[in-house]
């Protein structure tokens, strides 16, 4: 394939920050500078710049698409926008920034390789900033910007942008974040969004989209240790084709590693062994994939495997435990109740599970472990301990965000509770499974 036809790389990205810190104006002037605005859209936006005041376009409108939004000025849902450069695709999600919206900020960041977090320069780091930084740590996003956003109000000041970074850079290390870039910009007026900015002769580094466009984002997945969560066996049985008679593949997205015809192979939580004979995919076969690809394998084994099971390597294994430890953050409008019993939804099943201990509450103020809190209300931020209906087979989350995530739901309702991130497995667990005898 020529090297102009290979596919384009996809970024995953969502904003964040305290209200009125200029996110989705942000986003907006992304989508507008691009170039990404369709010429209905910029009619639109023409048509409601009267009702959003000064006669000047609200790029805020173009993701603030709820009416309680445009009227009140803030985000409440999480958005999704798609854009495209010469360069890479791009899938951005526009969260809120209101306290009481933490739990759509982390549904918009769930799956993003990046997360923009926006400072008022005006204001400076406050509690949302840490808040939201922190979740982007919990959340293992690979890539962090700082955006201080606003820069035209407090006069360009380059030793204002210093005190902003300085602040951060006092309690970034104790959230791991390897990669973090501050960027000093207008996004009202487009100072280094998509432009550089004559404002900012002291700045020499890229402009946010310059960012986007270059950071590496290859090694962000998991390609250490096989895991292929069972999603359906896939039986076409056509009698009129001699090849699809017989078929039988298992069918899933990986989830983490590379998978390679011949690869010797163990069924969760089963045991047994087999190899894998053929990969397939939409496009045809395979003789490697990796993650996150969705494949179907043809096993040299005629072996029962169903949805919830899961295919692993022989390297890196996971854990197999029913008892389980982990960070959430809580979205449910009752508090979180020990002892009460939830439907936990992990990988490709979906089981019972009962919370067993509260082992503490994250406090926003100083990323202190309150091991004497007693409940978790809406958006805290915790440990807890539970017990499953059956053995989860899973990573933690920090060496694998697919195998290590799952949500608590409501039974009856079936309104999603908590968004969960695995603790890792202890060797004592991984040892329960090693000495099969297939």
């Amino acid at each position: 394939m020529p090297h102009s036809q290979h596919p384009i790389e996809l970024l995953r990205f969502n904003t964040c920050g305290s209200v009125d810190d200029g996110k989705s104006t942000l986003i907006g002037r992304l989508l507008y500078d691009s170039k990404s605005i369709m010429e209905d859209q910029m009619e639109a936006l023409e048509r409601s710049a009267d009702i959003t005041g000064g006669g000047q376009i609200n790029l805020a409108n173009l993701t603030d698409g709820l009416r309680a939004e445009r009227e009140q000025g803030i985000t409440i849902d999480v958005a999704y926008r798609y854009f495209a450069t010469p360069r890479r695709k791009f899938i951005v999600a526009d969260t809120p920034g209101h306290v009481q919206y933490t739990r759509n900020m982390v549904t918009g960041a769930s799956t993003a390789n990046l997360s923009i977090v926006l400072v008022d320069a005006r204001q400076g780091v406050i509690e949302q900033s840490r808040r939201h930084t922190y979740i982007a740590s919990l959340l293992r996003i690979p890539h962090l910007v700082i955006a201080v956003n606003k820069m035209d109000l407090v006069d360009w000041s380059e030793d204002r942008f210093r005190e902003i970074r300085e602040e951060f850079e006092s309690f970034l290390p104790l959230l791991d974040i390897k990669d973090v870039k501050f960027i000093p910009m207008s996004a009202l007026n487009g100072d280094n969004v998509v432009e550089p900015s004559s404002r900012t002769p002291w700045y020499a580094g890229p402009t946010l989209l310059g960012h986007l466009e270059s950071v590496h984002i290859a090694s962000d997945w998991n390609l250490h240790g096989f895991r292929l969560p069972v999603q359906w066996v896939n039986r076409p049985n056509n009698p009129r084709d001699p090849k699809l008679h017989d078929f039988r593949g298992v069918s899933g997205q990986i989830a983490g590693g590379v998978v390679k015809a011949g690869q010797k192979i163990v069924i969760l939580p089963s045991g047994h062994r087999s190899t894998v004979k053929e990969i397939w995919t939409y496009d045809g076969p395979l003789q490697e994939a990796f993650c996150p690809q969705s494949v179907t394998l043809v096993l040299e084994h005629d072996i029962d495997i169903s949805r919830g099971d899961m295919l692993i390597g022989s390297e890196n294994l996971p854990g197999m435990n029913a008892d389980l430890r982990a960070r959430v953050c809580w979205m449910g409008q009752r508090p979180l109740q020990c002892g009460k019993k939830y439907l936990l939804k992990h990988t490709t099943q979906t089981v019972q599970a009962v919370v067993t201990c509260l082992g503490n509450r994250i406090s926003m103020d100083n990323f202190a472990a309150d091991p004497a809190a007693t409940e978790l209300a809406m958006n805290d931020i915790g440990e807890i301990r539970f017990r499953a209906a059956k053995p989860l087979i899973f990573d933690g989350y920090a060496n694998n965000r697919m195998t290590g995530a799952f949500i608590l739901i409501e039974q009856g309702s079936h309104h999603t509770l908590a968004a969960g991130m695995l603790l890792p497995p202890t060797e004592l667990v991984k040892a329960e499974y090693e000495d099969f005898t297939i």
